[in-house]
């Protein structure tokens, strides 16, 4: 089985999903945030696998279910933490991020048996998942990050080491507002969804298109 990691920021209001600030406040922002990884978390813990990761900034909280190893990230740009979290990986391992709370059990339980690598594409030119049989960190080590490009750069890079790649569906990350409204009605049972509909008041105000 395939060790699963998830890279994420503790929920702390100012610190995450600042995006949503406006129309949402910064502590809304931050129970938003909450909500996104109590989902995702909770995916994960459903998926079958080796060993569960949490890889955080800042401290766990009582949104983190058992059966997880939590370890610090390390400092440096998005690029460098996401190759150390792959470099403590002795075998195949899928990362995440914690921006798709509609993910799902069946999207991460991926099989290495005939690929080298899953990718997994974001709606705004990122990447929400990043598999590899046989995790390598230069593979990230200088992707820019948080760009239109970032997906693009990213599954190149697979491509010129010569891996064998698998595309998994592309997902929305959620970022803004209207990220949030799309998001909560593809997953409508989860957190996200109900801690949104619980501030539903304050989507409509002072949106900017």
């Amino acid at each position: 089985m395939n060790t699963l990691l998830v890279i994420a920021k503790e929920p702390r209001p100012g610190r995450v999903k600042t995006r949503l600030t406006p129309p949402f406040t910064p502590a809304e922002a931050a129970a938003l945030a909450e909500a996104a990884l109590a989902d995702t978390l909770t995916a994960v813990a459903a998926t079958p696998a080796r060993r569960r990761v949490l890889v955080l900034d800042g401290a766990p909280g009582p949104w983190l279910p058992p059966g997880f190893d939590v370890v610090p990230q390390c400092s440096g740009g998005l690029d460098a933490r996401l190759a150390d979290a792959f470099a403590g990986c002795a075998g195949p391992a899928l990362l995440i991020g914690m921006d798709t709370p509609q993910v799902t059990p069946a999207l991460l339980d991926v099989d290495f048996h005939d690929v080298d690598a899953y990718f997994g594409p974001a709606e705004d030119g990122g990447f929400w998942a990043l598999g590899l049989a046989r995790p390598d960190p230069v593979l990230l080590r200088g992707v820019p990050m948080s760009t239109p490009v970032t997906g693009a750069v990213q599954r190149e890079r697979l491509l010129t080491a010569g891996l064998r790649v698998r595309d998994l569906p592309p997902l929305r990350d959620v970022d803004t507002a209207a990220d949030a409204r799309a998001v909560a009605a593809l997953a409508p049972h989860g957190r996200f969804a109900a801690r949104l509909a619980a501030r539903t008041p304050a989507v409509g105000k002072g949106v900017s298109r």
